[in-house]
């Protein structure tokens, strides 16, 4: 059987791979990109599925606008407001199946082969993967601990004409960063004096442990007189309800909202309409803020508990920064003492004792950093971080 040439941009996930190991027994698993399923508020998601099927269930059962399931739409942008963002209705944006389809509708609308696409060094996985299946040249821009370098960014794009920036500004997977308030009004002004777009992902700005973040690009977008149009954000219920139910929103200009809904009517019709009205009798239930309290107090606690342990049990041997939210930490691998400085080699002994996490390589798009690794806290408890990472700390010594 002949493929399609331009699965040869693309590779399987170096994450899915390494889930291939973890079935051995007594693994603690730093690996994963999910949230715990204990977060989840399955009585408020029974009640609010139960009303859907009490109330008026005939439209929720049946075929549905591609665009979303109105009421959802309307709870969606009542979302939006209340967390900054000024002149979004309901006609703002579209529902997707989870904000990855977000994503892959907005390469579909934009990218060609031959184009240039900027993104974060590192970024998320699947980003890359998604952008590379449409044929255009994908390239990483350097971060630190306060996101995106936007002094190369600019200059990046100034010499390569990109068509489209990406970034997650918020907790990055797998970063962890939080671009800073001023690199984001930065961010703004560059797409407007270059005419680029920007694309903002934006599934774990809810998940804070402290102070709140600065407000997203499209919240502050006001600020920046023409940077809506060139701003495309991407929002999800995923990491704060339940990715079960796939409920994911592209906001952008109706140029480019009308062109990505008849990519998702050949694609998939529409998101499931039960998904998107439980998702909306939930949004309307005013559950939604108690669920995030908790949320972030447990997340905050894990955060903390791994911080001190990875301090504690590998030293100067491992480099990073304490999240401030989100579900990871990231790190590079030093060296001091003579430890292994090679995240792919440290990855292989840490599954000899036990215990797993994902390379940093993978998350490149170029030029990747061997030394770098993810760890996500989100799935496991305090007595399980504090017993992993000591493992990994025995695995760097040997």
């Amino acid at each position: 059987m002949k493929f399609a040439q331009r699965l040869d941009h693309v590779e399987t996930s170096a994450i899915r791979e390494l889930f291939k190991l973890l079935g051995k027994p007594g693994i603690i698993s730093f690996a994963g990109g999910f949230p715990d399923s204990a977060m989840f508020d399955v009585e408020g998601i029974r009640e609010a599925s139960l009303r859907v099927l009490t109330d008026n269930p005939g439209p929720a059962l049946q075929y549905g606008a591609t665009e979303g399931h109105p009421p959802l739409r309307e709870e969606l942008a009542k979302f939006m407001s209340a967390k900054g963002v000024q002149g979004v209705e309901a006609h703002d944006l579209i529902v997707t199946t989870g904000s990855q389809q977000a994503l892959d509708l907005i390469a579909k609308t934009l990218l060609d082969e031959g184009d240039v696409a900027l993104v974060e060094a590192p970024t998320f996985l699947a980003t890359i993967q998604c952008f590379r299946l449409y044929g255009p040249k994908v390239l990483g821009v350097p971060i630190d601990a306060d996101g995106v370098r936007v002094d190369l960014l600019e200059e990046m794009v100034v010499r390569h004409r990109p068509k489209l920036v990406y970034i997650i500004p918020t907790f990055g997977n797998p970063s962890g960063a939080m671009l800073s308030l001023e690199r984001r009004l930065q961010i703004l002004r560059m797409a407007v004096q270059h005419q680029v777009v920007v694309v903002e992902d934006d599934p774990y700005g809810d998940l804070y442990f402290g102070a709140e973040p600065p407000p997203s690009l499209l919240a502050l977008s006001h600020q920046v007189p023409g940077s809506r149009d060139w701003l495309l954000h991407c929002g999800s219920l995923s990491k704060v309800l339940s990715p079960g139910l796939r409920v994911g929103w592209l906001i952008a200009p109706p140029a480019l909202l009308q062109r990505a809904t008849m990519c998702k009517q050949f694609s998939d019709a529409h998101t499931s309409t039960y998904a998107q009205a439980t998702a909306a009798e939930y949004l309307k239930s005013g559950r939604m803020p108690a669920t995030l309290d908790h949320v972030r107090k447990v997340y905050g606690q894990r955060a903390a508990t791994m911080g001190a342990a990875l301090r504690r049990e590998l030293g100067d041997a491992f480099s990073f920064n304490q999240p401030q939210g989100g579900l990871f930490f990231w790190g590079r691998l030093t060296g001091a003492g003579g430890a292994v400085a090679d995240g792919q080699a440290f990855a292989k002994k840490a599954i000899e004792h036990n215990v797993a996490f994902v390379p940093g390589a993978p998350f490149f798009a170029d030029q990747p950093d061997m030394a770098s690794l993810r760890l996500s806290f989100a799935t496991s408890d305090l007595d399980k971080i504090e017993a992993g990472v000591k493992r990994l700390g025995a695995a760097l010594k040997e």
